[in-house]
């Protein structure tokens, strides 16, 4: 796949016992166990530990498919709608529903700076096809798309108008943002927002971005067949 590239923030503090919860909530659902989830919470002594070395708020988050409240897709939609000046997004799949797609049009439209990156190698290369017939709706819209020219983007991140990110499980497809159980942290006003921001930057520079002129030159057949596979997205 080339060079591989991910993302991962450590957490310390109390956003900790939010992931603690999460594991154990489906602990005790696997296992079908009653567990006293706090008796696993630490509760340090050391005032140390209270001191903030940044300002600004962390907020882990799960999503589960079985309650329908598709929480991940609830907080990207909300991060794309409040953008004012920028949205970078890192996803390894682009299979987008009309709701994403169209809240990153509207964002390009009322002047937010929209870029998406997604491999130039592929690890499923039915899944990178489908990626790919994404793209000219979006570049039509406005959205700058990028490929990692180096091999396969991993991260599944976003970062805006240097005031919040997220990170985590989350891809820009069906699966992950419907069938799936995904986590994530929200990121707001710390000092990793803009860490988050730089790797972007980085990133870009050793991307291609994709022109509509070349998703326009595909051969007829290459669409159609695109179209037809469409149909079945939501499977892949």
């Amino acid at each position: 796949f080339g060079h591989w590239k991910d993302a991962g923030v450590r957490i310390t503090g109390d956003a900790v016992w939010s992931f603690t919860t999460m594991f154990l909530e489906m602990w005790s659902f696997i296992t079908k166990g009653t567990e006293d989830f706090s008796k696993y919470k630490v509760v340090s002594n050391d005032n140390s530990v209270l001191i903030q070395k940044e300002h600004g708020f962390v907020q882990p988050y799960g999503d589960c498919p079985l309650d329908r409240r598709y929480l991940c897709e609830a907080v990207y939609l909300n991060l794309i709608n409040h953008a004012k000046e920028y949205v970078y997004i890192f996803t390894p799949y682009l299979i987008l529903g009309s709701e994403i797609s169209t809240a990153l049009i509207n964002a390009v439209r009322s002047g937010v700076d929209v870029r998406i990156v997604t491999p130039a190698i592929p690890d499923k290369k039915m899944v990178f096809l489908l990626t790919q017939s994404n793209y000219e709706n979006l570049i039509r819209g406005g959205v700058k798309i990028y490929q990692y020219t180096p091999g396969f983007i991993h991260s599944k991140c976003f970062v805006g108008d240097d005031k919040y990110a997220s990170i985590g499980t989350t891809n820009l497809d069906f699966r992950a943002l419907y069938l799936h159980f995904e986590c994530g942290t929200l990121l707001y006003k710390t000092d990793s927002v803009l860490e988050v921001k730089e790797d972007a930057l980085r990133t870009f520079d050793v991307s291609r971005q994709i022109s509509l002129e070349e998703c326009e030159n595909k051969n007829f057949f290459f669409q159609l067949f695109l179209s037809v596979m469409r149909l079945f997205s939501p499977l892949l």
